[in-house]
């Protein structure tokens, strides 16, 4: 039987910026990272670390200038603007620290947005939409827009909205960093179980260590390069 594949395998990525001949600036410096199907994987690092880039790159929002990134196999350099779009939509779940919800749409509606993209029918996708909700505690709130929920009210709908197309991975980037510490243990019981019960495969970006020590793997980032890996107390971890 052969291995399975890994949902993220980069080597040798690396990433320039260019501004302005003969000028250029490198801010992942060969980076190699193997992420498995249903893995809690941390990644975290200072201001200036490059977690921001490796996230872009990580969500397919930008190519590396260097080396080889395939995502459940598909070589994101190969692929075309549409494809990648597509690759965003379907297989990547995106959490930001921000909660990027519509602001004039109800909680449903937000949730539903990425399965209109796909083109789903309206009643699978409002069925869905409220199955989700109810998954991540606000099946009460579906009706409500962002500006009648609290931060982790938002967050909670967020988290519903990457799910939405069954995705193979869920990106967090910094997904408790505008939350107070009694929200953020909501928000992260809910990432542990979307990853126990739902079987998710879940990159969390964050500058927090008690939170990244809470995954399986913590991936130490410094200056643009891999400079720790280490076992994470995962499940056990949390108090």
């Amino acid at each position: 039987m052969s291995p399975a594949q890994p949902v993220i395998a980069m080597q040798g990525i690396v990433k320039r910026y260019y501004i302005g001949k003969p000028n250029e600036l490198e801010i992942l410096h060969g980076i190699d990272l193997r992420v498995e199907p249903g893995e809690f994987v941390a990644i975290v690092g200072e201001s200036g670390s490059g977690k921001s880039t490796m996230m872009n790159i990580l969500g397919a929002l930008d190519r590396p200038t260097e080396g080889h990134y395939k995502l459940n196999g598909v070589d994101i350099q190969m692929a075309g603007d549409k494809e990648l779009a597509n690759i965003r939509n379907q297989q990547i779940g995106f959490v930001f620290q921000t909660f990027n919800l519509i602001g004039r749409m109800s909680a449903l509606k937000n949730v539903e947005l990425p399965m209109l993209y796909a083109g789903l029918p309206a009643r699978k996708r409002s069925e869905r939409a409220a199955e989700l909700l109810d998954l991540v505690g606000m099946g009460e709130r579906k009706k409500h827009q962002p500006n009648e929920l609290s931060g982790g009210q938002k967050q909670r709908v967020a988290i519903a909205r990457a799910m939405a197309n069954d995705p193979s991975l869920i990106l967090a980037d910094e997904p408790t960093g505008a939350l107070d510490t009694a929200t953020s243990r909501i928000v992260m019981d809910l990432f542990h179980k979307l990853h126990e019960e739902q079987h998710k495969t879940i990159v969390l970006i964050t500058h927090n260590p008690e939170l990244a020590e809470e995954t399986q793997r913590v991936i130490t980032l410094r200056d643009g390069q891999i400079v720790n890996v280490r076992k994470g107390a995962g499940v056990h971890g949390r108090t």
